[in-house]
């Protein structure tokens, strides 16, 4: 944003702290205007014509908006991805462990990526760990969404879900049916 003397434009529109538009004048006038008022012309639309400019004291703005970046970057949530490992022998005991941990990291937000890892000559029964992680996937589908299908890399066949919105539940459960 160009500030004072850096706005170089022979007329602008005029606006007043409290919101108001005082018209087009000319940039050397409005400058007046804020000095006047102990206040900076800033700049706010310069593609616009004549280019917007607002008086405002210009430090208080830029706390105040580095003060909301600040707010907007504590709320964000880094999204992880946590990764479970099988086999495509897997017993059903150890299945429903693998299911369980996966729709808790699931609940807890963090993505989460599927191995099936082939030893020696099981990789020619990779028709069998697809079916395992789509029967994962299947019973998993209330808190997740596939973000990667089942694909064959090298001995590993890899899958990856992400967690369904809450705010998606929460519609769904407003929402009339």
């Amino acid at each position: 944003m160009r500030v004072n003397g850096e706005i170089r434009v022979r007329e602008v529109r005029v606006i007043s702290p409290e919101g108001e538009q005082l018209g087009i004048l000319p940039t050397r006038e409005a400058l007046s205007l804020a000095q006047e008022r102990n206040l900076d012309l800033v700049e706010v639309a310069p593609n616009a014509q004549p280019p917007v400019c607002r008086i405002m004291d210009y430090g208080k703005f830029r706390y105040e908006q580095s003060k909301r970046e600040r707010d907007a970057r504590k709320k964000q949530k880094a999204i992880t991805i946590k990764e479970l490992r099988m086999t495509p022998k897997i017993e059903t005991h150890d299945f429903q462990i693998k299911l369980r941990n996966a729709e808790r990291f699931l609940r807890d937000g963090d993505k989460v990526k599927i191995t099936v890892r082939f030893r020696g000559r099981e990789i020619v029964h990779a028709d069998l760990a697809r079916n395992k992680l789509l029967e994962l996937a299947n019973q998993l589908q209330t808190v997740s969404a596939v973000e990667r299908p089942p694909r064959l890399e090298g001995r590993h066949m890899i899958m990856i879900l992400a967690p369904k919105l809450q705010e998606s539940k929460a519609q769904a459960a407003t929402q009339p049916s």
